[in-house]
């Protein structure tokens, strides 16, 4: 498995909090059946903002010492890019990265307040033959109360990835909710654990995984935890199966819009 979402590389946003931390966030990940993790830090304008150079240098430097250990675990660099109308000024001065140095960009949304700006940025980044991945659309409090968004945007050539976590409930009712709708509705692209801490949702991928399986098997598994996400990191093109609209129930719509979580 590719874990294609994770905060691994020590004190360059709110991740691992140490060099320590992310090899015991790596061998938690080797434990549970990863065999490769793509690196997206954090990238917020006047916030985290550490950049290409500096970051390969980590991925370099920690990918050294798992060979020198005998440690089989690939590693790649990559982005969580925070929605900015620069995201091509970022990535052409090598500040943020796509993943892998391919067409694909993870990007993130602010999680309460739709972007005026989403339509045109995806468009711009289109125009540059870049294709958006947006991180954890089930996590995004408009999504969750008008899931029709997530349809659109794919239509218009955006990929998702939602969070494993999502399906145990780690972001709240809510989110589990819509995950599962998106799964089951060939909305979601990619999977990722969106890893910060050690301890927390690694252990957890085995059951995760058995949730997943029963709910869209285990071939639509395959390709979402490792077959999409091996043709994102050589930079080949995936084929989608035509999303199906989301719908609500009436309890459903009354959970996303009255309950606090």
């Amino acid at each position: 498995m590719i874990d294609f979402h994770s905060h691994i590389l020590p004190n360059i946003d709110d991740g691992s909090r140490s060099i320590e931390e992310t090899f015991n966030l790596i061998k938690e990940a080797k434990n549970v059946g990863f065999d490769a993790i793509v690196s997206t830090s954090h990238y917020m304008e006047n916030y985290y903002e550490t950049d290409v150079p500096e970051r390969e240098v980590w991925i370099n430097a920690i990918y050294e010492n798992l060979q020198a250990k005998n440690i089989d675990l690939k590693l790649y660099l990559g982005n969580e890019i925070y929605l900015s109308e620069n995201i091509i000024k970022l990535l052409e001065e090598r500040k943020a990265s796509t993943i892998n140095d391919t067409s694909y960009v993870l990007f993130e949304m602010p999680l309460n307040a739709e972007p005026l700006n989403l339509y045109d940025t995806i468009y711009e980044m289109m125009q540059y033959k870049l294709v958006p991945v947006l991180a954890h659309p089930e996590r995004y409090s408009y999504v969750q109360k008008e899931p029709e968004l997530i349809y659109d945007l794919i239509q218009k050539g955006a990929l998702m990835q939602a969070n494993y976590g999502s399906i145990i409930g780690q972001y709240g009712e809510k989110a589990k909710i819509i995950v599962k709708k998106l799964l089951k509705n060939n909305m979601i692209h990619f999977l990722g654990t969106d890893v910060h801490r050690q301890n927390t949702i690694y252990p957890r991928i085995p059951e995760i995984l058995v949730e997943i399986n029963e709910l869209i098997g285990e071939e639509k598994l395959e390709e979402l935890s490792n077959t999409n996400p091996l043709l994102a990191l050589r930079n080949k093109k995936i084929d989608i199966t035509e999303p199906i609209p989301v719908e609500l129930t009436l309890k459903e719509k009354l959970i996303m819009n009255f309950k606090k979580n």
